[in-house]
C-alpha cells in the first residue's frame, strides 16, 4: 500500500535529464533535416515517467508543479526544442484537466491514467484555415451534430502539434444550429474519419509534426463534449492556464537562445583569424556583444523565476500581465540568437552548423497565442482605462 511518502512530488534527477538531453541532441539535426517526427523520443520519456510528469502521485504520476515542469523542458529543449514543445502540450493538457469540473470525472481518470501506463499524448487542436488561431475571436467552422447517441464531427485543424503521435485529439468546436455552444470534444486520434495530412515543412520546430488534421463526421460519445460553453462564457479569467504557458514556452525557447549562446562563445573563443593572431575573443566587440548577449538572457531568468515563483505560491501574475511577460522573454530570446547570428557571419548561417538552426527555432515564439500586436494592443487598452 502507498505510504504519505511515496505520494509526494519527485523530482527527475539530474542525471536522467543529461542523458535524454544528450540522446536527443544527437539526432535532433537529421529530424530538422527530414522535418521527420522523433517517436523514439517519447518512449524515452515515457519509460522516464515524463509524460505523466504533472499528474497526481496517488494517480500514478509525479506531481510536478510549474517549476519542475519548466525544468524538465528547458533540459529537453537543449536537446531537441520540437520534442520539447510536443510535451509542453502534454503538460498544459494535464495541468488544464486536473481539477475542472467540467470534464466528465472518467474521462479526466482515463487520459491521466493511460498517459501513466503507456505514455498517450494529447493536445488541443484550436486553429483552422478560415479562423485562425481563436485568441483572436469568433466561431470555429468545426462543427458537432448531435446524431443518435453521440456527436458527430467535421473540420480542418492547422498547426496540429504532435499529430503523428497523439492519442487524443482535444477539438475546439461549435455545435449546430443559430444558437451555438462553443468549446472542447475528446476524440480518440484513431477514430474512423481522421485524416493527417502532412503539410509541416516550416522554417523552425520542423520535427514537432505540426500538420492539419482532417475530420470527417467522426463519431464520439455524448459525454465526450467535455467543456462546452456559450461563446462569452470564454472570457473568464485564465491567469493560470497562461502562467502555466507562458512558464513552459519561455523556458524552451530561452534554452534555445542558450544553446545559440554557448555556439557562439565557443565560436569566438576558437576562432583565429590569421591576420589578428588571437581568438575573435580578444576582440572588444565581441566581449561586448556576448556581454549584451547575456543580459538579455539574464533579463529572461529574472522574469522567469519571478513569475514562476508566483505561480508556485498560488498567485500568478494577471492574464495582461504574463503576456506581457512572453513578449519580454521571447523578444529577448530571439534578440540574443540574432546577436549572434549577425556577429558570425557565413559560418552562423551555414546549415553545418547549428546556430541557423537555433535561430529557426526560436524564430517560433512569435507564432504562439498571443501574438505580438495583440498582446501589446491589450496591454495598451488596460492601460488607457486605469
Amino acid at each position: 500500500m502507498a505510504t504519505a511518502h511515496d505520494l509526494r512530488p519527485t523530482a527527475v534527477s539530474d542525471d536522467v535529464l543529461a542523458t535524454l538531453r544528450e540522446r536527443f541532441g544527437s539526432i535532433a539535426a537529421d529530424h530538422d533535416r527530414d522535418a521527420s517526427f522523433p517517436f523514439a523520443n517519447f518512449s524515452a520519456l515515457h519509460d522516464h515517467g515524463l509524460l505523466a510528469l504533472t499528474i497526481a502521485p496517488e494517480k500514478g504520476g509525479r506531481g510536478a508543479g510549474l517549476a519542475e515542469a519548466s525544468r524538465v523542458v528547458r533540459e529537453i529543449a537543449k536537446g531537441d526544442p520540437s520534442t520539447a514543445l510536443v510535451l509542453i502540450m502534454q503538460y498544459l493538457t494535464h495541468a488544464g484537466v486536473r481539477g475542472r469540473d467540467r470534464w466528465p470525472s472518467h474521462l479526466r481518470r482515463r487520459i491521466e491514467a493511460e498517459a501513466v501506463s503507456r505514455g498517450a499524448l494529447a493536445n488541443a487542436l484550436r486553429v483552422e484555415p478560415e479562423l485562425g488561431t481563436p485568441s483572436r475571436g469568433g466561431l470555429p467552422a468545426t462543427t458537432a451534430r448531435r446524431h443518435g447517441d453521440g456527436w458527430r464531427i467535421s473540420g480542418h485543424k492547422l498547426f496540429s502539434t504532435g499529430s503523428p503521435i497523439l492519442s487524443y485529439m482535444i477539438v475546439w468546436g461549435r455545435t449546430e444550429g443559430d444558437d451555438p455552444l462553443v468549446g472542447y470534444f475528446l476524440v480518440p486520434a484513431d477514430s474512423p474519419g481522421i485524416r493527417i495530412e502532412e503539410t509541416w515543412n516550416h522554417a523552425g520546430m520542423r520535427a514537432s509534426g505540426s500538420h492539419d488534421v482532417i475530420l470527417n463526421d467522426v463519431a464520439i460519445p455524448l459525454d465526450h463534449a467535455v467543456d462546452l460553453r456559450r461563446p462569452e462564457e470564454w472570457n473568464e479569467d485564465s491567469s493560470l492556464q497562461i502562467a502555466w504557458m507562458v512558464g513552459l514556452l519561455g523556458n524552451l525557447y530561452d534554452a534555445v537562445a542558450h544553446q545559440g549562446r554557448d555556439w557562439f562563445a565557443e565560436f569566438a573563443r576558437s576562432r583565429v583569424p590569421t591576420n589578428l593572431g588571437a581568438p575573435l575573443s580578444s576582440l572588444y566587440r565581441y566581449q561586448e556583444l556576448l556581454g549584451r548577449i547575456d543580459a538579455l538572457l539574464l533579463n529572461n531568468r529574472i522574469l522567469l523565476q519571478d513569475l514562476i515563483r508566483r505561480t508556485e505560491e498560488g498567485a500568478p501574475p494577471p492574464a495582461s500581465e504574463a503576456q506581457l511577460l512572453k513578449y519580454l522573454i521571447t523578444g529577448n530570446a530571439i534578440d540574443a540568437v540574432a546577436l549572434a547570428v549577425e556577429a558570425t557571419g557565413n559560418p552562423g548561417l551555414t546549415r553545418n552548423n547549428p546556430l541557423e538552426r537555433h535561430y529557426r527555432d526560436v524564430l517560433c515564439s512569435r507564432a504562439h497565442a498571443p501574438q505580438n500586436d495583440a498582446v501589446l494592443t491589450h496591454a495598451g487598452r488596460i492601460g488607457f482605462s486605469q
